[in-house]
């Protein structure tokens, strides 16, 4: 076992200090660049506030968002402020929550490795990340997920069964998905229970605190989503399943994209990079897991958390979006970097130098930081011009608030209006209109139009809003991506003699253009 030197208390606060700097640094840095799926939970929130109701639509009470958590956040924040500056509130909840994350990766490798620059080297280099940095700046309820999940771990790993099923419950209430996660820990939880309280009654072998914990934390929120939703599960699961034509195979493709570049070596190194990265990187989450194994049993429910990820994704093959990249990634960062430590001290004892671990360290550092701040840029092409990631594009949301504030100044649109709209965060947020929304999420009436034809969705792209759709529900407004309506709405002759074409945005993504219609005949 490679010994280093005990390091003084200071210098292990110092280091604490520096990470959690450096998160909120990176964090508040680009400022907002929100994307379109967290002005669907600042809806949420905003008429939770304004007395209007867990509803995104006034009086109609559908579970459209994914978070219930996190809208839960955004509310009590708005509450306590007396503004609603939900973007900012977002930013700021999720760098306190990365900040407490940087801190339990730091410990986690630190306990693994016996060593605080290794623990250091993986805390900073989340703290920096695009994928970490995208969706806290993005809005969303990703790092608020992340940290019940490395909390959890840490939890397992320090034999804390009751603060286990509390992080358990959280993450499920942040996201449904934390059941892959959650299900990880209960099994290897189970499995060493029984394993070593043999002879007992099987009563008392299981882990009763930790799954009455969790209960204890859960169950408020069942019973109001049962009682006040009818269920306790996000409509937008089944919405998207059925909205959305993707072919097969391709979420396991764009995951393995993703698993083989954790360093954004891709924006480095092109192909080359992504090849290198997947024989090189699941090589030493292999390596990582054996020496995971031997130092830290209780560690590789962590570790194979991104494995059973991957596999349960690649099954279902939904639409994979940016930040369901992001939740297996500190695991996989870590499983990457026991690989890498592993190596390390075999090379430290077959030459006795001390040096070694300094050098490698160093090196692994300047190498790992370096492309994952290249995966960064000075002045992006839209919104702030501010640092931020590359990865964190939201120029389709700038494009919507355009199209959002022209309804509301130029058209007169009130909350008592009708926009119809297949992405309805941004539109829906800055026109507090009523929404229809064609996809589903928080219109359930509209499922039954689905699925379609492939003939109506273009090459390439993966949704198309049904003709009959608009022509049975006829709203006043549509907003919507030219692609989604090209080979379908656009060709039905209901539609070109009941609507006229106000206004068009020249694209490059989603088809030649953003457009916003306007029923003429009543």
């Amino acid at each position: 076992m490679l010994k280093t030197a005990l390091y003084p208390r200071h210098r292990t606060l110092v280091l604490l200090v520096a990470l959690v700097i450096l998160a909120l640094v990176a964090r508040l840095l680009p400022g907002p660049r929100t994307i379109d799926d967290a002005f669907i939970t600042f809806r949420y929130s905003r008429n939770l506030v304004e007395g209007q109701g867990f509803v995104y639509n006034p009086g109609e009470r559908v579970l459209g968002t994914t978070t219930p958590l996190f809208t839960l956040l955004m509310a009590a924040v708005s509450l306590l402020t007396g503004q609603q500056d939900y973007q900012w509130y977002a930013i700021g909840v999720s760098a306190v929550a990365d900040s407490a994350t940087v801190v339990l990766l730091f410990l986690l490798v630190r306990r693994l490795t016996q060593n605080e620059w290794a623990g250091a080297l993986l805390g900073g280099l989340w703290a920096i990340s695009p994928m970490s940095v995208t969706f806290a700046v993005g809005g969303m309820e990703t790092s608020v997920n992340i940290l019940w999940m490395v909390s959890a771990a840490w939890c397992f790993v320090n034999g804390r069964d009751g603060w286990l099923g509390v992080f358990a419950a959280l993450g499920l209430l942040t996201r449904v998905d934390s059941l892959i996660w959650v299900g990880l820990l209960w099994l290897f939880q189970f499995i060493e229970r029984l394993a070593t309280t043999t002879g007992r009654p099987l009563a008392a072998r299981f882990p009763w605190r930790t799954w009455l914990a969790c209960a204890v934390v859960l169950s408020p929120w069942l019973v109001f989503s049962l009682s006040y939703f009818g269920s306790p599960v996000p409509r937008s699961l089944a919405a998207k399943g059925l909205a959305y034509m993707m072919p097969p195979g391709s979420a396991l493709q764009r995951l393995i994209q993703f698993y083989a570049t954790p360093f954004f070596e891709f924006d480095a190194f092109g192909p080359m990079g992504a090849i290198a990265g997947l024989v090189v990187y699941t090589a030493l989450n292999g390596i990582g897991m054996l020496f995971a194994a031997r130092r830290l049993p209780r560690l590789l429910p962590f570790l194979f958390y991104p494995w059973l990820y991957l596999a349960v994704f690649s099954v279902a093959n939904p639409l994979i979006f940016r930040w369901y990249l992001a939740p297996p990634m500190p695991a996989l960062m870590l499983g990457v970097l026991a690989g890498g430590w592993a190596l390390i001290e075999s090379l430290h004892k077959a030459t006795e130098n001390g040096w070694v671990p300094r050098v490698a360290l160093g090196a692994l550092t300047v190498m790992w930081g370096g492309l994952s701040l290249n995966a960064w840029e000075l002045h992006p092409d839209h919104g702030l011009d501010r640092p931020a990631p590359v990865m964190a594009w939201n120029k389709v949301e700038l494009l919507y608030q355009d199209m959002a504030m022209q309804l509301v100044e130029e058209y007169g649109v009130t909350p008592d209006m009708e926009v119809a709209a297949g992405d309805i965060g941004t539109i829906g947020y800055f026109t507090r209109a009523r929404i229809l929304d064609t996809v589903g999420l928080v219109t359930p009436q509209v499922e039954h139009y689905y699925p379609i034809s492939p003939d109506l969705i273009v090459p390439g792209q993966n949704y198309a809003i049904p003709p009959q759709l608009i022509a049975d529900t006829r709203p006043p407004y549509l907003v919507v991506m030219e692609a989604a309506v090209r080979l379908g709405v656009e060709r039905d002759p209901t539609f070109q003699a009941d609507y006229l074409l106000l206004r068009e945005i020249p694209t490059d993504f989603y088809g030649t253009g953003m457009r916003l219609y306007r029923r003429v005949h009543q």
